[in-house]
């Protein structure tokens, strides 16, 4: 699977990962600030964004878009960022590979298996009636119902694009995203250990981190460090400045 992404800066490579739901758009703005210093590549993982649909969607071929990825593109030991489901993909492409990460950052997630808290929010996407909605401003109307914050409505809305037609439509592949929900809450496919650096930021006040997952997390990831910022979970885009700053201090280190 050929996978859309977009590529900016020069330098040491550097590969972006988004989390369910998103997509390479979402890291536009900080794409920029880390393509002052690296070769950015922001992908759009499969059935999210520009990339293609399936019907297969877990951290297998996830793992495994990401592998044919690096391959195609020529990319040699880069560092890479993943958020939220975005982190699981890069934390098991690093066990997987070790050879062919240097330096890994993983947002909000950690490798253990999470009851997944989206279904509300694919319910919500699901129950906006798109053969009838003109505007944007109806599809956030109906998503309201079921998610009373409006930046994470904003960020849903995302996904909206009109056809050929004039007629909107998901970009994401909403039926397997649904289908497969649960496997995206799975703990690590492969087995083994990454003895490179990582560094994984949480946010303060999201529920994805609890402290005793450091044991965990260094049985897999031993040089792992920590770090955090006030935000829930989308934590790049709540504190963005704050987040590159903790990005750049440990690559540059």
């Amino acid at each position: 699977m050929k996978l859309f992404f977009r590529q900016q800066g020069q330098g040491k490579p550097l590969i972006i990962l988004h989390g369910l739901l998103g997509s390479s758009d979402n890291w536009h703005s900080l794409g920029k600030v880390f393509a002052e210093k690296y070769s950015v590549y922001i992908v759009d993982q499969r059935n999210h964004g520009q990339s293609p649909h399936s019907d297969e969607f877990n951290y297998k071929v996830l793992t495994e878009d990401l592998e044919k990825f690096i391959l195609e593109n020529k990319i040699e030991k880069p560092h890479i960022i993943g958020h939220s489901m975005g982190g699981k993909t890069a934390m098991n492409f690093a066990v997987k590979n070790p050879s062919q990460v240097d330096k890994l950052i993983v947002a909000d997630i950690v490798p253990k298996y999470y009851v997944v808290r989206h279904d509300r929010l694919i319910e919500g996407m699901k129950a906006i009636p798109l053969d009838e909605i003109t505007t944007r401003s109806e599809a956030e109307i109906a998503l309201s119902g079921y998610e009373p914050d409006l930046a994470v409505r904003q960020f849903l809305l995302k996904n909206l694009t009109r056809n050929s037609e004039g007629q909107f439509i998901w970009k994401v592949n909403l039926p397997v995203i649904d289908e497969h929900l649960q496997e995206i809450g799975e703990a690590m496919v492969y087995p083994g250990t990454f003895d490179g650096t990582t560094l994984f930021i949480t946010g303060d006040r999201s529920n994805y981190f609890e402290p005793s997952d450091e044991v965990l997390i260094k049985k897999i990831f031993p040089k792992a460090e920590f770090a955090s910022l006030d935000t829930g979970h989308w934590i790049q885009a709540e504190k963005p400045m704050e987040f590159a700053k903790l990005v750049m201090e440990f690559l540059n280190g």
